[in-house]
C-alpha cells in the first residue's frame, strides 16, 4: 500500500494539479486509514477542478470522521449543488442523506 501512495505522491510532484493522481491518491490513504491526508488531498481536488459531486460527498464522509462536522456539512452543501448542476440527482438526493445523517 505504501509503495501506491508513494507512487502517487511522486505523480503529484511532477503534476500537482492532476485530477487523476489526486483522487488515486486520497483512495491509497482512505485504504491506509490516513484520514486527515485524505480530506486534505479532496480539499486540494475541489479547489482546483469542478466536481460533479461524488469528491464533495467523499470529503464530507472524511470531515464527518474526523469529527469536523461544519466543513462536512458545507462540504455536502457543495456536493448537493455540483451534482444538480451535472443532473445527478441520485447522487444529490444521495448527499442529501449524509446531510441528514450529519446532523442527527
Amino acid at each position: 500500500m505504501e509503495d501506491r501512495i508513494n507512487y502517487f505522491e511522486r505523480m503529484l510532484a511532477g503534476n500537482p494539479d492532476n485530477p487523476t493522481g489526486l483522487l488515486a491518491l486520497a483512495n491509497e490513504y482512505q485504504k491506509a486509514e490516513r484520514y486527515e491526508d485524505e480530506a486534505a488531498v479532496l480539499e486540494r481536488y475541489v479547489a482546483t477542478h469542478e466536481d460533479e459531486g461524488n469528491a464533495y460527498a467523499r470529503l464530507g464522509e472524511v470531515l464527518a470522521r474526523l469529527g469536523r462536522k461544519d466543513e462536512a456539512r458545507k462540504a455536502y452543501e457543495r456536493g448537493i449543488g455540483q451534482s444538480e448542476k451535472f443532473g445527478h440527482s441520485g447522487m444529490a438526493e444521495d448527499i442529501r442523506l449524509a446531510l441528514i445523517e450529519l446532523n442527527e
